[in-house]
């Protein structure tokens, strides 16, 4: 194959341009992606599934293999549902462990690395959750190559488009490293894509785990996981979110706020503002240094719009701003705002609308 690119490239003689596309075309034909999936519940997580959305963008050959690791029934319940999940799934590679039963970021960048060595893949896909940020720079490190972070489009299929300066501006850059391409996705910019019929189902492998033996615990453990018991959607994922800042004044306010998500369906976030006040805890953080999110509304009470908070949730749909400041720099990305003190506002929405069936 090397030898029919050389020929091309030299029949093209001073065609240069000529002989790039033929061999960008080439590139494209051994694309090979391993996309890192996370599970909950049996089902692979919407975050994972926007992931193999960006695989398709690299290329519509692309073969790509899904790893998935765990234990327990829920981890093969998963693997089924990743099987059938997009047209391009190859495979499933399961990892049965209880070493990747929890997020911990040594296991799991070593069972990448030794993955990736058997399988000699071209692209490493994440999503930018906590789990991804976390596991991606490790594993990029023991595989001596950098990873591209907070993708948002592909371009080719080593050419993306990733924020900077807090989602102001954006940037486009070419990976000119070796294999893999290591890349974490921002799962708002990736609409995952219908599953697919059960007709179609990718073969599910064991991963080879004989590199635990070898002492790949490392230095943190597993503690406990405390989450609050609540049936209001998954804020990264809510199609409506409902927000408070500062100027709501207390965490006794802040359940105003979650009264109107009760009745809207909606998740609740903050800004950090909010958080460091000890007004609601970090996980409900939307913002730069918190979660991004892309609801198709967003309602944000009380929040002044700094520009770490806008890079959280300026890609959102629909926008509904209330604060008392007209100046307020949120009123500039709104697309509905409202200057009115933020109480008044959430007593009337919380009169008028009527209770979630």
């Amino acid at each position: 194959m090397a030898a029919m690119v050389v020929g091309a490239l030299r029949r093209r003689g001073a065609a240069t341009a000529g002989g790039s596309r033929f061999f960008a075309q080439s590139l494209h034909r051994f694309v090979s992606t391993l996309v890192v999936a996370e599970h909950e519940g049996g089902f692979v997580k919407p975050s994972s599934l926007s992931a193999l959305a960006a695989a398709e963008a690299i290329g519509k050959e692309n073969r790509v293999s899904l790893l998935l690791g765990g234990s327990g029934p829920s981890l093969h319940k998963s693997a089924e549902h990743a099987a059938s999940s997009h047209p391009l799934v190859s495979e499933v590679l399961v990892a049965d462990s209880d070493a990747f039963a929890h997020p911990l970021a040594e296991p799991w960048a070593e069972l990448l690395r030794s993955v990736q060595q058997k399988g000699g893949y071209s692209h490493v896909i994440a999503s930018s959750t906590s789990f991804g940020k976390n596991l991606l720079p490790r594993a990029a490190a023991l595989l001596d190559v950098s990873p591209v972070t907070d993708v948002t489009s592909v371009s080719e299929p080593r050419v993306f488009v990733r924020p900077i300066y807090a989602g102001n501006a954006l940037c486009t850059v070419r990976y000119t490293g070796q294999d893999p391409c290591m890349m974490s996705i921002r799962s708002t910019s990736f609409s995952p894509t219908e599953a697919m019929s059960e007709t179609k189902v990718a073969p599910i492998t064991q991963v080879d785990l004989s590199f635990l033996s070898e002492g790949s615990s490392g230095k943190s453990a597993w503690v406990d996981l405390k989450s609050q018991d609540t049936e209001r959607p998954d804020l990264a994922n809510a199609r409506v979110v409902v927000t408070g800042g500062r100027g709501l004044k207390s965490a006794e306010n802040f359940k105003l706020l979650e009264q109107l998500a009760e009745k809207l369906g909606a998740a609740v976030g903050a800004t950090r503002a909010a958080v460091d006040a000890g007004f609601v805890p970090n996980e409900l953080q939307v913002g730069q240094t918190g979660k991004i999110v892309a609801p198709e509304l967003y309602m944000a009470f009380g929040v002044s719009g700094a520009i770490q908070h806008l890079a959280g949730m300026r890609d959102s749909k629909v926008i509904v701003a209330v604060n008392k400041d007209a100046d307020a720099p949120i009123f500039q990305v709104a697309d509905y705002g409202i200057v009115a003190d933020l109480f008044e506002v959430l007593d009337e929405l919380l009169k008028k609308l009527p209770d979630k069936k």
